[in-house]
């Protein structure tokens, strides 16, 4: 198999991103965003998923935390997509249920070419610690939209905001460590009728 691996950099007036992804990985990570919250949580997706995922990021937290979530959710997003090719091979569809002691959420992954997010989360706080929980779907959309593909996210039951978005976010690594895996019984085939994705 070749190697899937993707290194992007990503460089706009309000952030300066690299990324780094190995999807056939052991779960080692390093990051450097100024989000504290936001590497706990992208330490969820390398550590569920078995990605190898570094992440540094220089943006404008001065303002606030907006810009660097969503592009880093935009940086993976393109990783992502550099990494699995032309897709053939993939199983392509993933999901997972997690629960955190009384939260439970379900992550559906289908890297079909079309972007989409659909995102039902009912947060309680505006705030987790630092962290603007409105943030916790921009991330999504922007990989959603930059990995082209189509994710729902449902957060079923819970309580504790913190322990909701942590659910969201290993069930993510989790659907997409299946969604992104090799499919041994149709290695050099593409997972889909039209023959692309």
């Amino acid at each position: 198999m070749s190697s899937r691996t993707a290194k992007v950099e990503r460089k706009t007036l309000e952030t300066s991103i690299a990324v780094e992804l190995v999807l056939d990985g052991h779960g080692n990570s390093n990051f450097q965003t100024g989000v504290p919250f936001l590497e706990h949580m992208l330490d969820q997706i390398s550590r569920h998923g078995l990605f190898d995922l570094n992440v540094v990021c220089n943006g404008d937290t001065h303002i606030d935390d907006h810009h660097t979530v969503e592009d880093i959710g935009i940086a993976m997003g393109e990783a992502f997509s550099q990494a699995l090719g032309d897709r053939k091979g993939i199983v392509r569809y993933g999901h997972a249920y997690v629960p955190l002691d009384e939260s439970l959420s379900r992550v559906v992954i289908d890297f079909s070419g079309r972007p989409g997010l659909h995102f039902n989360a009912d947060f309680k706080r505006a705030r987790v610690g630092n962290f603007d929980v409105d943030l916790t779907s921009e991330f999504f959309q922007g990989f959603a939209n930059n990995a082209r593909a189509t994710i729902h996210m449902d957060v079923l039951r819970g309580v504790n905001d913190h322990h909701k978005i942590e659910t969201l976010f290993k069930a993510f690594g989790r659907a997409l460590r299946v969604a992104c895996s090799i499919d041994d019984r149709a290695a050099n085939a593409m997972p889909s009728t039209k023959g692309v994705l």
